[in-house]
């Protein structure tokens, strides 16, 4: 009797609600913020004015602060949320350290503060959702371990031994996370400002896009998953569909996914089996992608009659069904013939609203709906203003999506396109295809717009709904629970039927229903190292399969003799190209295509010449290039061919600006910003040799003599550059200011292979 009294005691606790509200609030705030700015650089791209000439509001610099806090602000505020409310009550516990939870918190918003600050000022590593720099990494390294030990310090003293589905997906975010961002990250820092990756060319590109692919899966799917598998039965008062469908789900989304990275380089200079790989394990990814959709929508099975009463079940079925269109859409986006017409397009940049407007930001607006009354023990102050904000939302989303699906087609056709009488390019100036778009950039702006209103409703609607609350303490409930070695679970029993058999039958038939019923893995559910470990695996043995033949084969970059690494005065100018954000509007890398080889050959060449054909980009053309600058976009021409295109003076004119100087018209319709502070910042010089230092530690044949005099080397050709363009009638003195190591950078680009080609038709 004294057992079973000991088995029954009750332990007392109550749940930190407090952490789940701050990340609420910062959820909300943020998501405000960062689309803020998005919908401000969507306008700067059809009135381009709205850059201001200011140098901290330029397109290129404000859109990774955009991308960056919407990922990371938003979306990882919102999962933090998520986290911490449904955990407690799936483990039947308090978090481990209330100190540490709010250690997270705070940790998080200050990094978020950092990249606001950072970003806009041109720190960055230009890496895209990679951009800040080491020292806000290894901040963010130190934050990251301390979430990660509270969450898993508190499976340990958990009472519910059963790992229930959302779980297994947070555990997957958190390892995998850890992962992409220790292996993407590793840098040679020179200085606060200034880092150098230790990956180069193809592999800094392969790398970059490991990590990028997989941040997309890791921070804005599997835990939005682990979300949907709890939030979604909670908020319909139904079991999840398929218990069975929700394990095939997950082992065989995290393992697939992590090999898909390599599709966002098709046509590149990634080695093809690199790309192919990506390519089929993409595609596979249909299968457990659109298993989870189901498993989320069938939950809804007799349910339908509330969704049409309840807003809160509308955002989570339509951000259901978005992320079943995105995860069609990525494969097919994967397929080289598809990408070889969307890649650098804005087909992507609608690829990429699908998921995080509709699948991420809904999942997130419903789940803070759904929080609010619990959270806040209050109704919610304007309920139809939910209903309002869903729908507003929906076309938000609709027009940006449809205004750059038709973008991003139109502007894959008309790179390609032919005049089939003369066999020429039908449009070979860039700016025709930006001019036959724009009408879609006004579209894209106002569904913006439209989400963003939505968005500052719920922020309305979540303050007041606090404000307004009659208890300014909150009622904490106390719940009960035994403790997890006081419970009694059993073992599993083979069926009675089945011991009737026979013994031996009986094992045989209990092993294929076993497997069947995969009572396997609910052993694993009850065993969260073991369940880690084999994420671990899942997870680490794909990345291995990929990395260590893409490092190790040296015939996947072969040298080029005629490339050579960049002056010092190169090497800053290519510094300010990544500060300024050039990346974002502007590739580097000529695709084999014929289209794109005739519009982006050899400067100075007869376009009929035999090695004209030839001018697509090669692996050996970036070994000294850290980090790679290949872009994800085009919204100008690619520039991996400008060097010796143009004469000094027209890219000082045109930087100051693109549109016309002095009645002397340089591009008409460009929408480039100007960058007048080019002309008046000067270049810093006296970091030369550190920049130096760092690129022989990396293994750029620089020479100890180089190092030395990198200073005097940079000004003498700061000089020749400088004198050039006085001689044009463009008066002041220029030697030291920005704009002449950047045009030094622009001068070199793609030049070094043109001289291979020359000296072998000699």
């Amino acid at each position: 009797m004294e057992h079973v009294a000991e088995s029954q005691r009750l332990e007392k606790f109550v749940y930190d609600d407090d952490i789940t509200r701050k990340f609420v609030f910062a959820t909300v705030l943020w998501g405000i913020v960062g689309m803020l700015v998005g919908l401000i650089v969507a306008f700067q791209l059809v009135l381009p004015w709205l850059n201001l000439e200011i140098e901290w509001l330029t397109f290129g610099r404000l859109r990774p602060l955009h991308t960056n806090a919407v990922i990371f602000a938003f979306a990882c505020n919102a999962v933090f949320a998520g986290m911490y409310y449904s955990s407690q009550r799936l483990l039947k516990t308090r978090m481990f350290s209330d100190m540490m939870s709010r250690i997270h918190f705070w940790g998080w918003q200050l990094i978020i503060v950092i990249a606001a600050i950072t970003l806009p000022l041109g720190i960055t590593q230009s890496k895209e959702y990679a951009e800040l720099e080491w020292w806000v990494d290894l901040l963010i390294t130190a934050v990251w371990v301390i979430f990660s030990i509270n969450f898993f310090l508190t499976i340990r003293i958990r009472r519910e031994r059963h790992l229930y589905v959302a779980i297994w997906f947070y555990i997957a975010s958190l390892i995998a996370v850890a992962m992409l961002h220790l292996f993407n990250n590793l840098v040679i820092p020179v200085s606060l400002t200034k880092s150098y990756p230790i990956y180069s060319g193809v592999q800094d590109a392969f790398m970059q896009w490991w990590y990028g692919h997989n941040a997309v899966a890791f921070v804005l799917t599997t835990p939005f998953l682990g979300m949907m598998y709890y939030f979604m039965p909670k908020a319909a008062e139904r079991p999840v569909y398929s218990y069975r469908l929700s394990i095939l789900h997950f082992w065989t989304l995290i393992f697939l996914y992590i090999w898909a990275g390599p599709h966002h380089l098709h046509y590149t200079a990634l080695p093809g089996w690199a790309s192919t790989l990506g390519m089929v394990f993409s595609i596979m990814l249909w299968m457990p992608s659109w298993g989870g959709m189901i498993n989320g929508l069938l939950t809804l099975r007799g349910a339908w009659h509330k969704v049409a009463r309840d807003p809160v079940l509308k955002f989570m079925v339509v951000a259901i069904t978005f992320y079943g269109m995105s995860t069609f859409e990525g494969p097919l986006l994967s397929i080289k013939s598809v990408n070889a017409l969307g890649h650098y397009t804005d087909w992507i940049i609608g690829h990429v609203h699908n998921g995080t407007l509709g699948w991420n930001g809904f999942l997130a607006f419903g789940m803070v709906y759904w929080l609010m009354p619990r959270l806040f023990q209050n109704t919610i102050w304007k309920p139809q203003w939910v209903e309002l904000h869903f729908w507003i939302g929906t076309i938000g989303i609709l027009l940006y999506i449809v205004s750059m699906y038709v973008a991003g087609i139109t502007q894959g056709l008309m790179w390609r396109a032919f005049d089939p009488k003369t066999g020429l390019l039908a449009y070979p100036d860039f700016v025709d295809t930006v001019m036959n778009i724009r009408y879609f950039y006004w579209g894209r702006a106002l569904g913006g717009t439209l989400y963003l209103t939505g968005a500052i409703l719920c922020g309305i609607n979540l303050y007041m709904t606090w404000a307004t609350r009659t208890k300014k303490e909150y009622d904490e409930e106390i719940q009960e629970a035994p403790a997890l070695q006081n419970i009694h679970f059993g073992e599993m029993k083979t069926p009675s039927r089945l011991r009737e058999r026979g013994a031996h039958v009986a094992d045989i038939a209990y092993k294929i229903e076993a497997l069947i019923q995969l009572y396997w893995h609910r052993k694993w559910e009850r065993l969260p190292l073991t369940l880690t470990v084999m994420v671990v695996i899942a997870v680490g043995s794909a990345s291995l399969f990929e990395i260590i033949p893409t490092f190790a084969i040296k015939s996947n970059v072969p040298k080029i003799a005629s490339v050579k690494p960049y002056t010092p005065l190169e090497l800053a100018g290519r510094d300010i190209y990544v500060s300024e954000g050039c990346y974002n509007c502007h590739s580097q890398m000529v695709r084999p295509m014929r289209a794109e080889t005739e519009r982006y050959n050899f400067p100075t060449v007869d376009p009929n010449a035999s090695f004209a054909s030839q001018s697509y980009s090669k692996p050996g053309e970036f070994i000294y290039d850290h980090p790679f600058q290949w872009g994800s976009r085009r919204i100008g021409p690619d520039l991996h061919r400008e060097g010796g295109r143009r004469t000094d003076d027209w890219h000082y004119k045109h930087m100051m600006n693109p549109r016309g100087t002095q009645g002397e018209v340089l591009v008409e319709n460009s929408i480039m910003p100007p960058y007048p502070w080019l002309a008046h910042k000067p270049t810093d010089f006296s970091i030369l040799p550190k920049k130096i230092w760092a690129m022989r530690l990396l293994g750029v044949p620089y020479t100890l003599e180089q190092e030395k005099t990198s200073i005097q080397h940079a000004k003498a050709q700061a000089k020749e550059i400088a004198d050039r363009i006085r001689m044009k009638g463009i008066p002041g003195k220029h030697e030291d200011k920005q704009i002449i190591a950047l045009i030094a950078y622009l001068q070199r680009l793609g030049t070094d292979i043109l001289k291979e080609y020359q000296n072998n038709r000699m």
